[in-house]
Formats: structure tokens, C-alpha cells, sequence
């Protein structure tokens, strides 16, 4: 079967990786984007032999030998994760309505493209779905009977969105306190641990203790009330996980490089519901559940005894 050609225009965000770079970018090529957007940070001043590697990733991804428009931002200098990977999805979205976002170790599926076509075309107006991912941490479990389901989770595995999405990000989180933001995620989860770990997160992430992109595009859809779209078959393997990775650096992970599947004759579901028990699936790896419900009932029991130690 011929590769699918997609219709969405593109942003590639390198770095300074030339393995995972074309084996991504070999993706895009065969699904031959018409406009292609590719953005890389600076090299990084104490790293001595990095300008020729991102001089290496920069030349892989621009080997466009399809007709193709193509756009790139390269930056002189490093602007680290959280202000490079923000400031070159503004760029896209500034030019673009709609479209995709691929990061340097995020490897898709040919499939991917294609259903980011028809979820971008199908939702452009139902301002109740603020993203699109093509990664699925479910380990076959299947959600409804449709190709997708629902989420409040946003992963950025390979995604796609919207300009009217990303036109509300907040990089700073300026415009949310802490107390405010922890009370409004009770509207969306029960789960204390869950509740705890997120406002946790939040504080460090407006703090600028965690120098991040993703976490203010997360808040911002929790904030909305946004839904994201995730396929019933995986449809992106992170390829870069272990040594030189920025976040994911141990390969020992359950999500690195999951296998890819294939999405055919998509349809879709009735009820435009999140799947509560698919989330907390994926929260309960993220944030460690079982190993903080253990230590709690531990420390119950211990608890209990102290108490029966007290009537004797």
C-alpha cells in the first residue's frame, strides 16, 4: 500500500540528535507534507562539539527532495527547551490555522498522518477539543468502540492542534495562582495523590524550577475544560529515551519505543466523554500510585497499632 500523504502542514523541532532526526524526518518524507516548518535551538556554550552535531540535525532535516515549502527558524544561540520548543510552535501557529508537531524522537506511524488530517478537519470548529496526540500508553487496553477516545491528559508525543488552542498559552502561567489553580483541578480529579502531584507540578513549573514547555499547554486545556483526542492504536514511539534525552532519560521506561500500529477505516464515538479510567491508568505509572498507596497503608497499619499498643 502507498504511503498517505498528508494534508497538514508540519513543524519538525530538532536539536542536536542526528540518529532519532532521520528516522523521523524519513517518516515525513514519505508522507511528503506541502509545507514543511523546521525549527532547531542553538547550540549550548559549554558543549563544545554540539554546534556540529545541531549543524548535522539541521542539514538531515532539510533534505526535502518532494515539492514542498519549506520554513526554517535555526537559532544562534540556545534558548533552552521551555523558551525554543514554545517560541517555534508560536511561529508555526502564527502562519498556520491548523497542523502538526513533531518533535526530534517522536516517530510516527504513516497512519498517524491520517488521522490527524480528519480529527483536525472533523474538530476545527468544536471548540471542546483542544488536541490531538497520536500516542497511546494503554498497552492494548481498547476505550469504546470507535478508532479514539476522549481525555483531559495532554500528551505531546507527536500531536496536532489548532491556532484558537494555542493563541491561549500561557508560558509563565501569569495569569494563575497556585491556590486557585489546585482548587480548579478538583473539578477534574477525585484522586487526592493525583491532585497533590499536579499542584506539585504547577508550582514548579510557574516557579521556573522545572524549565518545560508542556506543562502550560496541559494546565491551559485543564482550565478550559478541553478534551484531547488519543487513538485506540498507538501511533508514535518514542525513540528517545536514555542518554541525551532532556526529560526521558531512562531507557528502562515502559513507554520507550512502544511498537506502532496501524489505524484503518476510522470511526468515531457517540459519546464526546473523557475516559476518566484510561487517565488514571497513565497517572497511576506517571506519578507512582501503587508505591505511594503502599507507603500509606503501611504507615495506616502502623498507625492502628500504635493505637491498640495505647488500651492495653
Amino acid at each position: 500500500m502507498p504511503a498517505y500523504h498528508v494534508k497538514s502542514p508540519i513543524l519538525f523541532i530538532v536539536f542536536n540528535r542526528p540518529d532519532t532526526t532521520d528516522q523521523v524526518f524519513n517518516q515525513i518524507r514519505n508522507a511528503q507534507p506541502r509545507r514543511l516548518y523546521i525549527a532547531a535551538d542553538g547550540p549550548r556554550k559549554n558543549k563544545k562539539e554540539e554546534s556540529l552535531v545541531c549543524e548535522e540535525v539541521r542539514n538531515i532535516a532539510t533534505k526535502v527532495d518532494w515539492p514542498c515549502e519549506v520554513k526554517t527558524l535555526f537559532r544562534d544561540e540556545n534558548l533552552g527547551c521551555r523558551d525554543a520548543v514554545s517560541s517555534a510552535i508560536s511561529w508555526f501557529f502564527d502562519q498556520e490555522e491548523s497542523g502538526i508537531v513533531l518533535e526530534d524522537d517522536c516517530l510516527p506511524s504513516n497512519s498517524f498522518f491520517a488521522f490527524c488530517d480528519e480529527m483536525l478537519e472533523r474538530y476545527k470548529h468544536d471548540t471542546r477539543v483542544r488536541h490531538i496526540t497520536g500516542c497511546n500508553l494503554q498497552y492494548g487496553k481498547v476505550w469504546g468502540d470507535a478508532s479514539y477516545y476522549f481525555s483531559n491528559l495532554t500528551i505531546v508525543w507527536g500531536w496536532a492542534s489548532w491556532r484558537r488552542v494555542w493563541q491561549e498559552y500561557d508560558k509563565t502561567l501569569q495569569q494563575y495562582s497556585h491556590e486557585g489553580a489546585v482548587a480548579q483541578l478538583e473539578n477534574i480529579f477525585t484522586n487526592q495523590h493525583v491532585l497533590n502531584a499536579w499542584g506539585d507540578i504547577f508550582k514548579k513549573t510557574k516557579s521556573g524550577e522545572i524549565n518545560t514547555w508542556d506543562y502550560q499547554l496541559t494546565f491551559t486545556n485543564f482550565f478550559n475544560n478541553g478534551l484531547s483526542i488519543i487513538p485506540n492504536q498507538n501511533l508514535i514511539s518514542n525513540i528517545g529515551f536514555g542518554t541525551g534525552a532532556t526529560h526521558t532519560e531512562s531507557s528502562e521506561s515502559k513507554y520507550a519505543n512502544v511498537p506502532l500500529g496501524v489505524l484503518e477505516n476510522i470511526t468515531h464515538p457517540l459519546y464526546i466523554l473523557p475516559q476518566k479510567q484510561a487517565d488514571y491508568l497513565v497517572l497511576e505509572y506517571e506519578f507512582k500510585l501503587k508505591d505511594i498507596y503502599r507507603k500509606h497503608n503501611k504507615l495506616s497499619r502502623r498507625f492502628k497499632r500504635w493505637l491498640r499498643s495505647l488500651n492495653k
